[in-house]
């Protein structure tokens, strides 16, 4: 352990190095030195309740004995091998990807940035065409092509990125893009996508690529039918149906991948964070029978030189085990309905409370300034001062949780206690109390 004090680890980070998705001036970052399951603390010793697991990743929580114990076994036995090697944790891994998703064989990278490049590659090369439809409230990635297939605005600082990605509209039902309720919808989502296709060409789309539930643009929760109506569209016209399960998928929602709350089996699975609850980078595209055959006669165009690490994959084996061994898909249905009853119960309390959507312990409070009009409590790729103070107050209380436009999210590890989820909650329900009041003085013009 370093003798230097904070603030001087903070300032070397600072001087040297440069932080993700932010105005370097701006950043402030916790001096982090430590964790144990749902809580980590800084250099200081000031502890903080892990309310959005890192980034949506850190499923079975920070420093999990036996996540540790299989990456230091590994190491004392291969650190690396090449992508032509083959190593036993890369077919242990191989092989269970393909038992959880229904899928065949796994593409292996070191995150979900890379894992939806090469998915968006694989359906180009299968097809034999080119366009890749995406919607607009999408996060694929940093990298050119997977920050393309985004919908994000943060894809507008690398446009015109690739070519022949066309996006549509998601299933975001509070705030509908066809003026439609649950009573009055006919799920134009769907439908619309269809219109889309016959004006793009059918034969010119390789792929539909959707987050399996929508998450940093919203955690969007389809309707029940949404996807079994997509993969028969898909079917249709001969398109691949990509599955980004990178933040949805493994247990956040309380099944392996969340599309299979629906009864539906993509082309293509792409994962990353839940795969090693971030233990290990590591990322895979993981593909069907079909796809799988085409590659034993034609050649798979891609590579990476820690496509398959060992220590990764070894990380991935431990992880996927440790979700059947403790029981972590039980525990998150059974939290899950617990949370969810608590976030409706916000809802009914807080008038800045529009809308609540969850499923497991993947969940959203969308906050507004009334109920009736619906208007965000801060715009589209905005903020205010409303969601900074409530940001502010979180922090300050020791709840790391992520807010973003006009949302916080209530992403726990996996393997959380009922007593921190109620820690949690409980300074929440007070942040949000403070912002109902700020907003009540600006009403009245206090």
């Amino acid at each position: 352990m370093s003798d230097r004090n904070t603030t001087e680890i903070i300032q070397e980070n600072r001087d040297h190095t440069l932080f993700s998705w932010s105005v370097q001036s701006t950043a402030n970052p916790i001096h982090m030195v430590g964790g144990k399951g749902s809580w980590f603390w800084d250099g200081d010793g000031k502890r903080y309740l892990d309310f959005s697991s890192q980034l949506i990743n850190l499923n079975v929580g920070h420093q999990h004995p036996k996540m540790l114990e299989a990456i230091k076994k590994q190491v004392d036995e291969l650190c690396f091998a090449g992508p032509s090697m083959a190593t036993e944790p890369r077919g242990q891994l191989g092989k269970k990807l393909a038992e959880v998703t229904g899928l065949q064989k796994a593409f292996f990278t070191l995150g979900g940035s890379e894992a939806n490049e090469n998915a968006i590659k694989i359906a180009r090369l299968v097809t034999g065409r080119d366009k890749i439809i995406t919607r607009y409230r999408s996060y694929h990635g940093a990298t050119m092509g997977s920050m393309t297939a985004s919908g994000d605005p943060r894809r507008w600082a690398v446009e015109p990125g690739i070519p022949g990605v066309v996006r549509v509209f998601d299933p975001y039902c509070y705030r509908c893009p066809f003026g439609q309720t649950v009573d009055s919808c006919k799920r134009e989502c769907v439908s619309h996508i269809e219109e889309v296709i016959q004006m793009e060409g059918p034969n010119q789309i390789a792929a539909i690529m959707v987050e399996g539930i929508t998450g940093s643009n919203g955690l969007l929760v389809p309707p029940d039918d949404y996807y079994p109506k997509l993969r028969a569209l898909c079917d249709k016209y001969g398109i691949l149906l990509i599955d980004d399960e990178v933040m949805s998928g493994f247990g956040r929602t309380g099944k392996w991948l969340a599309t299979q709350h629906y009864g539906i089996v993509p082309d293509i699975v792409t994962c990353a964070k839940g795969l090693t609850s971030g233990y290990m980078p590591l990322g895979a595209v993981v593909v069907s029978d079909t796809i799988a055959q085409y590659f034993e006669n034609n050649m798979l165009w891609g590579g990476l030189t820690y496509s398959s690490h060992p220590v990764s994959c070894a990380a991935a084996v431990a992880n996927l085990s440790i979700y059947e061994e403790e029981g972590i898909f039980e525990h998150v249905e059974l939290e899950g309905e617990y949370l969810a009853s608590r976030l409706e119960q916000l809802k009914e309390s807080y008038a800045c409370v529009g809308d609540v959507r969850f499923k497991g312990l993947f969940s959203v409070l969308e906050l507004v300034r009334d109920k009736t009009t619906k208007e965000p409590l801060a715009p589209f790729n905005g903020t205010s001062p409303e969601m900074q103070e409530l940001a502010k107050y979180l922090k300050s209380r020791g709840l790391y949780a992520f807010t973003r436009f006009n949302m916080l999210w209530v992403c726990p590890p996996l393997n959380i206690s009922r007593e921190d989820l109620d820690i949690g909650l409980g300074i929440i329900d007070e942040g949000l109390k403070k912002v109902d009041v700020m907003l009540e003085d600006k009403r009245v013009g206090v």
